[in-house]
């Protein structure tokens, strides 16, 4: 039996340590460095960069940082490896085959890292497992990236079809992911991403509230996330704002993270439309407690069919009914209405409101319960148990 304790972690993720919004790595990685030693691998830049300033100050910023040692970070060890962001060319790859593992053998050995679990969010850390010799490779997939339209996605399908039927693990996230990868790796592990279920709950009790979304008259429906054109829905989003217009709209999160070149004017022209900004994490809660409805309005394409977005239960813990487009990973997932059309929407929106009570806002929020990173780990743990 193999415990996912005391253990050696090097974990490569897709984004950058201190981004805007955290994702499942994040979640997870802080969770797992209570207990073991992580050394977090910032991204390796699969996403071709643009001339937009959120680009040229994260390349600047890698720039400074990307010979340099490890920072520790909420328990975790990070490094921001530097890398070339042209992976289709045959030249940045072989820079890259060299200089990726250098640094992070460098930073492992600095640390003090032995036979390490080599644990990723992306298949290019092949390139690392000659390198850092691991004991045990995991392969987490929770988005299709090769879908991403600034990614080459015959390169990233090829190495993940070499990375997946290396691992010893494969997680995926939504059951579309699993399909996909089932062909390729003989242990892939459905694992749905989960909520801070006791943080989000806090919305149920008096506590702070968010100022800006406490202005704002009520009825309010609520989007919190990455407000990118690639993922959001912008023109649902707006043609339900028109519809109703006794509603409010409080989008919560940063612009362009993910697509930089987004351009949110059409909801910026809508009245009733509000872009509030980021807010940190620990923050939401308070954003959630003045909220009606929670919306994920994601855009059903090819990048969006795989993603199970964790705001699901996120807003589920916060009690709050919760509305959704047609992604497909989030059928018959209880407590999500799923509409095709604003104009669906719009209609669910009439009947929400008839049932806002404060016993129902709690029933809501019992459906996370089996949903939180506590009940994730425990099954995580035992997929590594289960190996031989």
């Amino acid at each position: 039996m193999i415990e996912l304790e005391s253990r050696d972690i090097i974990c490569v993720g897709f984004a950058d340590w201190e981004t805007e919004l955290w994702t499942n790595q994040h979640h997870l990685m802080v969770r797992l460095a209570r207990t073991n030693r992580v050394l977090f691998v910032e991204s390796l830049g699969l996403r071709r960069p643009t001339l937009a300033r959120r680009d040229l100050r994260r390349i600047a910023r890698r720039l400074r940082q990307g010979l340099g040692p490890t920072r520790l970070r909420d328990g975790v060890h990070v490094l921001s490896p530097l890398v070339l962001p042209f992976h289709a060319n045959r030249a940045a790859r072989a820079v890259n085959a060299r200089l990726l593992p250098w640094l992070v053998t460098r930073a492992a050995r600095r640390l003090g890292f032995r036979s390490p679990v080599l644990w990723s969010y992306v298949p290019h850390a092949e390139i690392l497992v000659g390198a850092v010799d691991p004991s045990l490779v995991v392969y987490h997939c929770v988005d299709d990236i090769s879908a991403h339209e600034r990614i080459d996605s015959a390169d990233f399908l090829a190495a993940e079809q070499r990375f997946a039927s290396r691992a010893d693990l494969v997680f995926a996230s939504s059951q579309p992911l699993v399909d996909r990868l089932r062909p390729l790796a003989p242990k892939v592990h459905y694992m749905p991403n989960v909520a801070d279920v006791g943080l989000f709950a806090q919305a149920l009790d008096p506590g702070p509230v968010d100022s800006a979304v406490a202005a704002l008259p009520r009825p309010r429906a609520v989007f919190t996330g990455a407000v990118a054109a690639t993922k959001v829905d912008f023109a649902f989003l707006a043609g339900l704002a028109r519809l109703r217009r006794d509603w409010t709209f409080a989008v919560v999160g940063p612009v362009g993270l993910g697509d930089p070149l987004t351009d949110v004017s059409v909801l910026e022209s809508e009245p009733n439309i509000r872009l509030l900004g980021s807010r940190r994490y620990s923050e939401l809660p308070a954003v959630l407690r003045e909220a009606d409805v929670g919306l994920i309005p994601y855009a059903v394409n090819k990048l969006t069919e795989s993603i199970f977005p964790m705001k699901v239960y996120e807003y589920l813990a916060a009690g709050l009914p919760v509305i959704a487009t047609e992604l497909p990973s989030l059928d018959r997932v209880e407590g999500v209405v799923r509409v095709g059309s604003c104009e669906e929407a719009a209609a669910v929106l009439d009947t929400v409101l008839l049932d806002a009570s404060v016993e129902r806002r709690k029933e809501r929020s019992r459906l996370a319960d089996g949903h939180s990173w506590d009940v994730r780990l425990e099954e995580i743990r035992a997929a590594f148990a289960s190996l031989t």
